[in-house]
C-alpha cells in the first residue's frame, strides 16, 4: 500500500478565534483581578493584583487552584487557617465567586479599542469570529449583551461549562470550529493575552497570535498605556511578547487593532508552505 502523502493547507484563514478579557474587551483584563482581591479580602488571606492574575485565562476554578498555589498565599491561608487549602475550600472559594464575579461583569464589556474595525475588516474577507474564554456561561450570558450593546457581536462563544475543560485543552476551539464551520484546524487563528491562550491554540493545531499592551500579563489601564513614553511601550511590548512566544505564540501584536496585519502576515506564511505546527 502506498504511504498516503501529507496534506497541507494552503488556502486563507477562514476564522478567528478572539480571547474576551484583555483581548476584545476589558483593556488590561481587570473585572477578575478586583474579584478575586475582594473574594480573598473576606476570607482573611489578602492577595495582590499579581497573585490574582496568576493562571488568568483558565476556567476560574482552575484559575483558583493557581492564585492558592502561590508561595505567599499558600502561607498566609495556613497561617489563618492552619492547614494548606483543600479541595473542600476551592469549591467553596469557588461557590463564592460565581456570584461576585457575575455582580460586576457587565461594567468590563468596553471593547478593546480597534476591536469593532478589525471585526469589520475580516468579515469582509470572509472571516468568521469566534471566542473562548474563563467565564462559565452564565457569566457570558450577562457579558455577552453588554459587549453587543457596543457593538461587539461575535459569530460563536464558547465557554469552559460548555465543553469537557477548559484552557489549556483545545476542546473549546474545536467546539467553535464546529459552530463556524471552519476546517481543518490551520485555517483558523486563536488570538489572546495569556499564556494559556496560546497553549490553548496550540493544543488545537492553530495558528496562535498573543496581544501584548491590552493584556493581563502587563496588567495596566488604556490610559496608563496612553501614557508611556514610546521607548517603554516598546519595551512593554517585547518584554510581554517574549513570555508569549516563549510559550509558542506564532505572531504577538501589540492590541486586537493589528488583528488584520497579522492575518496578512500568517496567509503570507501559508502560502510558504508553513503550517500552524512546524
Amino acid at each position: 500500500m502506498q504511504p498516503q502523502a501529507q496534506r497541507t493547507y494552503c488556502g486563507p484563514v477562514r476564522g478567528v478565534i478572539l480571547d474576551w478579557a484583555g483581548t476584545a474587551v476589558d483593556y488590561g483584563s481587570f473585572a477578575p483581578v478586583a474579584v478575586f482581591v475582594r473574594l480573598f479580602e473576606q476570607r482573611g488571606v489578602p492577595i495582590t493584583p499579581a497573585d490574582a492574575r496568576a493562571g488568568m485565562g483558565l476556567m476560574k476554578k482552575d484559575h483558583l487552584r493557581a492564585i492558592l498555589e502561590r508561595p505567599a498565599v499558600a502561607a498566609a491561608w495556613r497561617s489563618v487557617y492552619g492547614a494548606p487549602p483543600a479541595e473542600r475550600d476551592i469549591n467553596e472559594l469557588f461557590a463564592q465567586f460565581v456570584p461576585l464575579q457575575m455582580s460586576v461583569v457587565q461594567e468590563y464589556a468596553t471593547p478593546v479599542p480597534g476591536l469593532i474595525d478589525a471585526v469589520t475588516e475580516l468579515r469582509k474577507r470572509g472571516v468568521r469570529i469566534g471566542t473562548t474564554t474563563g467565564y462559565l456561561r452564565a457569566m457570558m450570558d450577562i457579558l455577552a449583551p453588554a459587549a453587543a450593546a457596543r457593538g461587539y457581536r461575535p459569530d460563536s462563544i464558547v465557554c469552559p461549562d460548555d465543553v469537557p475543560a477548559g484552557r489549556p485543552a483545545p476542546w473549546m476551539c474545536f467546539q467553535n470550529a464546529m459552530r463556524l464551520g471552519v476546517y481543518p484546524m490551520a485555517a483558523l487563528v486563536k488570538v489572546g493575552d495569556t499564556l494559556a491562550d496560546i497553549e490553548e491554540g496550540l493544543n488545537a493545531g492553530m495558528w496562535t497570535v498573543g496581544v501584548t499592551l491590552t493584556s493581563s500579563l502587563l496588567g495596566l489601564t488604556e490610559s496608563e498605556v496612553g501614557a508611556l513614553t514610546p521607548s517603554e511601550r516598546a519595551d512593554a511590548h517585547a518584554r510581554i511578547g517574549e513570555q508569549l512566544y516563549a510559550v509558542g505564540a506564532h505572531l504577538v501584536i501589540e492590541g486586537v487593532w493589528d488583528l488584520p496585519r497579522a492575518i496578512d502576515e500568517i496567509e503570507d506564511r501559508i502560502q510558504r508552505g508553513e503550517t500552524p505546527t512546524m
